[in-house]
């Protein structure tokens, strides 16, 4: 038992050294869509910035493997998905999945609300945010 400890203490240690997951950097805000109503941001900012925007920010864990690794790899596909910060600079932006997402209780995950309660929404903020999402984004057109 004692062997097995120190050899995941020792991988532990090892895993420390990979660089993926320890890009911390925010490129710069280059534009926001035009928001419905200064609420929706705000409850954007609330339960969505740290994933769809270049205003991440990264809490100490992110910097501890393997954390770090699924941080990193749900900021990349956050950005990659919906990036409010390159609005109508950014190739592919899914906006009009985002209010359906939340909808459907895919969104904010699950893992990021336990590492950070301050951006849970009562029902009523939720509510808010999909109208909102709507509104500023339209909707998907299910064929």
């Amino acid at each position: 038992m004692k062997k097995i400890l120190l050899t995941l203490v020792a991988l532990l240690i090892v895993i420390q050294f990979i660089p993926y997951g320890k890009d911390h950097t925010n490129p710069q805000v280059v534009a926001e869509p035009k928001w419905d109503s200064p609420q929706t941001r705000a409850l954007f900012m609330k339960a969505c910035v740290d994933c769809h925007s270049n205003e991440t920010k990264w809490p100490a864990y992110s910097n501890v493997a393997p954390i770090s690794w699924v941080v990193y790899n749900h900021v990349v596909e956050g950005r990659e998905h919906l990036n409010v910060s390159n609005w109508g600079h950014q190739k592919k932006n899914e906006g009009e999945d985002a209010a359906e997402e939340v909808e459907e209780g895919e969104m904010p995950l699950t893992s990021y609300l336990l590492a950070h309660p301050e951006a849970k929404l009562t029902k009523s903020e939720t509510e808010q945010l999909i109208q909102g999402l709507k509104n500023t984004f339209g909707e998907e057109k299910h064929h």
